[in-house]
């Protein structure tokens, strides 16, 4: 246990704090379990309010470049109104409902490259002290799973995952951010698109699986984007034969004419959008995801994958420990 001491408003010799979160990698829509540990310092505080925060890194576009920032998606109320005496120890166990958008962070225990983190908030005697910062790891619905599989199977590799600031229109997205995994397509299909992206937006009854394809142009044509969309239920996860569903997914997406919608514009006078927070501006470029080894899924990635997923590992450490600077 790492117990972080509440300085910043409370003072020195206040009381620290420790959030430890069941092991295994969460679900979207299930439950996050976990014990806030609390240990009480030189004098008695009146403990009003202990909270979590659901955290997430995300990428916006605007016109000055790309920016990267931190958004919270979800906040829960935990504890509060007790006393901790002098050096006393409070073990305080939650369950809290992930919301159903909840980004992937792992395939079968391979990082994708998305930072999410679970930070606690302590009030005590009217001051609020963001006192601890934890990573969440979240695995796939099975739904989400399957098409992984599938996408696998067909000889798709995996080339970045991110999360993108915005609303992709005419979808049920609940969150104000959606996650975009980026796939090289294999020889059957490169000659028609040159990258696939695809998003999972997940609801109690059923994900949403939104595909757009980087549309190659033909001699007389001009590439373009083309974006459709697929509901699948939940329990049809284990009934559908995802290798030929999801061909003819990618078929249709590849062949498709027109566009389904597109993704909403936000930032038109080129700020970075209200809600996110400790941006720094960059100009497009390969993004942490690129260095992502997904090979366990069946995406074929390269024999390199190990030591760039340790490369992740790193980045996400480093990241947790900037937020809690």
């Amino acid at each position: 246990m790492v117990f972080k001491r509440l300085l910043g408003a409370i003072g020195v010799g206040g009381p620290s704090v420790d959030t430890v979160l069941d092991g295994g990698a969460a679900l979207p829509g299930g439950a996050l379990a976990g014990r806030v540990l609390l240990r009480g310092g030189g004098a008695a505080v009146e403990v009003e309010h202990i909270g979590l925060e659901l955290i997430a890194r995300v990428e916006a576009e605007h016109a000055e470049g790309e920016s990267e920032g931190t958004v919270v998606f979800e906040r829960f109320t935990v504890g509060g109104g007790f006393r901790l005496g002098e050096h006393a120890e409070r073990e305080l166990p939650f369950s809290v409902p992930l919301p159903w958008e909840t980004p992937v962070t792992d395939l079968h225990g391979q990082p994708l490259g998305i930072v999410l983190g679970v930070r606690t908030e302590v009030a005590v005697a009217g001051a609020r002290d963001k006192g601890d910062l934890d990573p969440l790891a979240v695995r796939p619905l099975p739904v989400q799973e399957a098409v992984l599989e599938a996408l696998g199977g067909l000889g798709f590799g995996f080339r970045s995952a991110d999360l993108e600031y915005g609303r992709i229109g005419g979808t049920g997205q609940q969150l104000p951010f959606y996650q975009e995994i980026e796939l090289t397509p294999p020889p059957q299909y490169a000659h028609a698109v040159g990258e696939i992206e695809l998003t999972f937006l997940a609801s109690p009854t059923g994900v949403e699986v939104v595909l757009e394809a980087d549309r190659r142009g033909g001699l007389h044509a001009t590439a373009h984007d083309a974006l459709t969309r697929f509901i699948v239920r939940h329990e049809d996860a284990p009934a559908r034969d995802w290798p030929a569903e999801v061909d003819g997914w990618i078929r249709q997406v590849t062949e498709h004419r027109d566009a389904y919608g597109s993704h909403a514009a936000y930032g038109h006078d080129g700020r970075p959008p209200a809600g996110l927070h400790s941006f720094e501006t960059h100009h497009s470029g390969p993004g942490l995801g690129t260095a992502v080894a997904a090979g366990a899924a069946g995406l074929a990635l390269g024999v390199a994958g190990g030591m760039v997923a340790a490369e992740v590992v790193d980045e996400i450490g480093d990241f947790f420990e900037g937020e809690e600077d």
